[in-house]
Order: structure tokens, then sequence, then C-alpha cells
């Protein structure tokens, strides 16, 4: 009798006790809390929680999380986010983003500062999150945004969304807004990253937003625990999470300083895809885009194309016909001097059409039924004259 062995099945018991020991770690560190992050990735995430509330931790690690250690809610904190319909999302869940927030370990790993992956993601809305993440594009910008920003981002965001393509922002007012609910219009999904925990109410003219990406098929998210606040610190240390989880940035409109170029200047730090719209010269909210752009931080995208272009491939590939090209694109340089040497309405002879394009007679006679062919000449009762298609 021949015994099967087959690979155990992860415990249930070890992924909640994994789950209660991050929910205390994003309590009481305050990210991106990179020594942190490096002792949970050595000892796992139980052990270091015990080492942390005891205090029997590298002076680094104490550093992190000493004004917080004694503030042990991680039980009270699930069963919070529960009740408000938030769950913890841990790397050691099978949705973990893994694959994108391996671009914050390698950049750590080169001394970038402040580029530690999150403990964990505190989550509303019921898609998997490693199926957001994929092929995704964020669209960041001004929050007093011009009526042509938003436009763009809107435009942008729901003809990429069309394509299948997950759209980021930091729900902010503005272009983040926007891009929101230009992916939302097209039933398409869009992720929503806070820089504050998810019950805080903030931006209070988007909680009704927030909520519908919650309920059509997108996602809100966070690395704060409940009643956590907003701070600028955290809005900064939130962009870093926009830039890994998406394959390109795209800004729309941005001041010289700006969340926006922080999102931008994070995801090349991370050798993500940056791209910048331009706008009006005479616009203050242009400024970041174009200095981007001249700065060669980032590419000029002014349509979908550009941006699918410059990222790769996302969604449906770009067609080849989607490029205009000029029907003389494909002819060689003297058919092209024998063309333009063709007049649209008068017929030439060979002669003539060889004096003025400098191409021989024998030449411009064998070229000129080829071009015929291509539909660029045709023969009159006076020689040779331009085709024009219709």
């Amino acid at each position: 009798m021949t015994t099967t062995h087959t690979a155990p099945e992860p415990s249930t018991d070890n992924l909640a006790a994994e789950r209660l020991a991050r929910s205390y770690l994003v309590r009481v560190a305050e990210p991106p809390a990179p020594a942190v992050v490096d002792f949970v990735a050595q000892h796992g995430p139980v052990a270091a929680a015990e080492a942390i509330r005891a205090g029997d931790c590298p002076s680094r690690v104490r550093d992190e999380t000493e004004a917080r250690r004694t503030h042990d809610h991680a039980q009270r904190d699930l069963d919070e986010g529960a009740r408000l319909g938030m769950r913890l999302l841990i790397p050691e869940d099978d949705e973990w983003p893994g694959w994108p927030l391996l671009s914050l370990q390698l950049a750590a790993s080169r001394g970038v500062q402040g580029a530690a992956p999150p403990l964990a993601l505190w989550v509303r809305g019921h898609t998997r999150f490693d199926e957001a993440t994929d092929q995704a594009v964020a669209i960041v910008g001004a929050r007093s945004a011009s009526g042509y920003g938003e436009y763009v981002a809107g435009d942008f965001a729901s003809s990429l969304a069309r394509q299948g393509v997950p759209i980021f922002s930091g729900a902010a007012y503005g272009v983040d807004g926007a891009a929101h609910r230009g992916a939302l219009a097209v039933g398409g999904t869009t992720v929503a990253l806070l820089g504050c925990a998810l019950d805080a109410g903030y931006p209070a003219g988007h909680v009704v937003l927030l909520d519908k990406i919650a309920e059509l098929g997108g996602l809100v998210a966070s690395e704060y625990p409940p009643g956590t606040p907003p701070a600028r610190h955290r809005f900064l240390v939130r962009n870093r999470l926009i830039a890994a989880l998406s394959e390109g940035t795209i800004v729309v409109e941005a001041g010289r300083r700006s969340g926006a170029r922080n999102t931008a200047t994070t995801a090349g730090a991370l050798g993500k895809v940056v791209m910048a719209v331009p706008g009006p010269i005479t616009s203050a909210m242009s400024i970041g885009c174009h200095e981007l752009i001249r700065e060669s931080g980032a590419t000029l995208v002014a349509s979908i194309d550009d941006v699918i272009e410059t990222v790769g491939r996302l969604g449906t590939p770009r067609p080849e016909k989607a490029r205009a090209k000029r029907p003389t694109d494909g002819l060689g340089p003297d058919a092209l001097r024998v063309h333009e040497a063709l007049h649209k309405r008068e017929g030439k002879s060979a002669e003539q059409i060889a004096a003025e394009s400098g191409v021989p007679v024998a030449r411009v006679r064998a070229l000129l039924p080829a071009l015929e062919l291509d539909e660029l000449a045709e023969r009159c009762e006076s020689g040779w004259r331009r085709r024009t298609r219709r």
C-alpha cells in the first residue's frame, strides 16, 4: 500500500497569532519603522512582538517602539476593525501584494531612507489586494487642482480603467479625487491609500467617495490602526506605498514642492516609471510637472497611448495602428524625392520629375509605377501627378 504525503496546510491558529502580533506591531511602531521591519523579518511577528513588549530588543528597535510598546490594544483593534468593516491584511496572507512591495525592500537594501515595506495594512473592500495591484497605475497631483487638471486626471483614470488597469491614488481633493471618480465611473478598480486610520473620516468631503470605493469593487487601505489621526508626516510616508504598489506614477498637476512630487521622487527611487502631464506655462500648478520633465525625472505623457507605451503592457496592448502614420513613411529616399516632385493637379513627365528631384530618369521611370501601386501617384494625360488618398 502506497502512502501519499501532502504538504500541511498553514495552521489557522498560527495565522491568527501572527495577525494578532502584527496588530500590536502596527500600533506601537510609527511607519516606516525600518528597524522593526528588519527585526520582524529575522524573528517572525510573534517572537518579535513578545520581545518588543518586554523591551528585550536591539536599541534601534527600542527607539522606534519605546513610546508606545505598552499600548497593547491588538485584539481590541481587530475587533473594532471588524465592527467597522475593516480587515488587517498581513504578509502571511495569500493576497498580500508581496511582489510590488519587493521594490521597497530592494530600495532599503540600497540605503534609500524610509523605504521599509509595511508591517501590515488595514483594508476596506472585498477585492483581493494582490489582484488590485496587477499592472496598476498611480495618478497623483495637486489638491488645489485646476479644471484642466481634474479633467485630465478623470479622463486618464477612466480610459485606463476601461482597459482593466487599476488606479491608485491618495483620496485627497483635486487630482486624487478626480482619478478615483474617473475609475469608478466606468466600473474600474481603484485603490485609495490614506495617511490616517480608515475610521478617521478624512478628508471629510471624501467620506462618501471612500465608501463608494470600498463598496463598488475597490479598496481603501492604510498602515495606521483605528483611531490614528491625519498628520503631514503620515501622508509623506504613505506616498511610498502609492509609488511601490503601482507600476508607474502619473503626475497630473503639482507645485514646485508638493506631495505629488514627493510621490514621483519616491517612485523614481524605487525604479518605477514616472510620467508627468504638461500644462499651461502660466499655471503655477504645472511648475512641478514641467520641472520633472525638464530634469529628466519624468517622461512627458499627453495621452493614454503615451502612458501605455511608457509603462509597457497594461491591460490591452497598444495596437500599432494607434500611432498616426503618414502614407509616405515607408518610402525610401529616392521614392520620397520623386513623390515630393509630383504636383497634385498638373501632370509632369519623367524628365521633369528627374530634373526637380535629382533622381536619374531611369530610376524615376522605375519608381513611378511602384508609387502608383501604393496609391501615391497616378498617370494622367499630361504625365504623372500626386494621388490624394480619400
